[in-house]
C-alpha cells in the first residue's frame, strides 16, 4: 500500500487582531477556513501559498515566515493532509476578481469570532496555526529549498 498525503499551503494573515479567512461550500457544508488548498505539480510552497491566497480572496499574499508544518489525518476518509502554513501580509483586495468555485466570500474574523463558530470550522488545522502564530511562532522561509 502506497501512503499518498496531501500536500496543502495556507496562509495565516492577520490585521488588527482579525484573521483573513474565507467561508467555503465543502460538499454542502459551510465552513471557515484560512486561504489554503494544495500544492500543484512542479510549483513550490511558497509560490502555491500566494497562488491560493489570491484565488480564494482576491488578495496578493506576501509570505514572510512560516508558523508551521502540521500533519492531520481527516477521521472520516482516512485522507491524510501535510499543511504548511505561512503567515505574512496582503494589499486591498483586487476588486473585479472572482473567487475560486466553493468560495462564497472572504472575511476578516478575530480569534473570539473563530471560536465561537468552531463547529464551522474546516478542521483543527485552522485554529492550530492561529494559535501558535498568537504565539509567536516564525520560522525563516529559507527553511525551504527547491533542488532543480
Amino acid at each position: 500500500m502506497t501512503f499518498q498525503p496531501h500536500l496543502t499551503v495556507a496562509a495565516v494573515i492577520e490585521q488588527n487582531g482579525r484573521f483573513l479567512m474565507v467561508e467555503e461550500d465543502v460538499e454542502g457544508r459551510i465552513v471557515l477556513n484560512q486561504p489554503a488548498g494544495h500544492v500543484e505539480a512542479g510549483e513550490s510552497f511558497v509560490d502555491a501559498v500566494i497562488r491560493e491566497t489570491l484565488e480564494e480572496t482576491a488578495h496578493y499574499f506576501a509570505p514572510q515566515a512560516v508558523t508551521g508544518i502540521y500533519r492531520w489525518t481527516h477521521p472520516d476518509n482516512d485522507i491524510t493532509f501535510v499543511r504548511h502554513a505561512f503567515c505574512g501580509s496582503v494589499g486591498e483586495a483586487v476588486t473585479d476578481r472572482e473567487l475560486d468555485d466553493g468560495i462564497l466570500r472572504a472575511l476578516w474574523l478575530s480569534p473570539d469570532e473563530l471560536l465561537s463558530q468552531a463547529n464551522k470550522l474546516r478542521s483543527p488545522l485552522v485554529m492550530q496555526s492561529i494559535e501558535d502564530y498568537l504565539q509567536g511562532q516564525r520560522f525563516a522561509l529559507e527553511l525551504y529549498r527547491d533542488i532543480e
